[in-house]
């Protein structure tokens, strides 16, 4: 009799685990990396620069249909600008890609995790999340919506908290309209 509650005991505990397991990666949604989208863009006292950068790979958690976690990877030497051409396009990326800015050499990657997850509304969410960048780790909140295999996500980021200050009137003197402003806007378009 013993043995018999200990077996149902064991099998009880095992389907159990089997299946937690099971459920939280069938709410695992991966980001499908070439039908989703980042832009950037940047600010400064003259006007303003935007471009793209590519997502390496990410998924977005659900649970029940709702949001409940995520995670994505950054390709930071995919940094590119939209709003220049020739010359001046190729310069602009390759001072994006220095030390000055983001140092891709050295920090080839960037990433988002999800920290905690709110419903505001129907489809929408605040999320509260960690952003690496330069090896540097802060916490950002970011708005996201969802509709059906589409979720649309934006948050501002401090680049001076990353050590990005270049151009910044908050370190450096007498810069004019030559100031960079420190926060800088990114949209994604993701597609799961």
């Amino acid at each position: 009799m013993k043995n018999s509650i200990k077996n149902i005991a064991i099998v009880a505990i095992v389907a159990l685990i089997t299946f937690s397991f099971r459920t939280i990666e069938e709410n695992k949604k991966g980001i499908k990396v070439e039908k989703s989208r980042v832009v950037w863009k940047g600010y400064k006292v003259t006007g303003s620069e935007q471009g793209t950068i590519a997502i390496k790979s990410g998924f977005l958690n659900f649970n029940d249909g709702k949001l409940t976690g995520g995670e994505f990877t950054i390709n930071m030497s995919t940094i590119t600008s939209t709003d220049q051409e020739g010359e001046y396009k190729g310069k602009l990326e390759g001072h994006l890609k220095s030390d000055d800015f983001f140092g891709v050499k050295k920090f080839p990657t960037s990433s988002l995790v999800f920290k905690k997850v709110k419903s505001t509304g129907k489809n929408s969410y605040k999320v509260t999340g960690n952003v690496t960048i330069k090896g540097i780790t802060n916490t950002v909140t970011i708005n996201l919506s969802v509709y059906g295999n589409k979720a649309t996500a934006s948050l501002k980021i401090d680049r001076t908290k990353f050590d990005v200050k270049y151009g910044s009137a908050n370190f450096f003197d007498g810069l004019k309209d030559k100031a960079i402003y420190d926060e800088f806007d990114l949209i994604a378009d993701l597609e799961f």
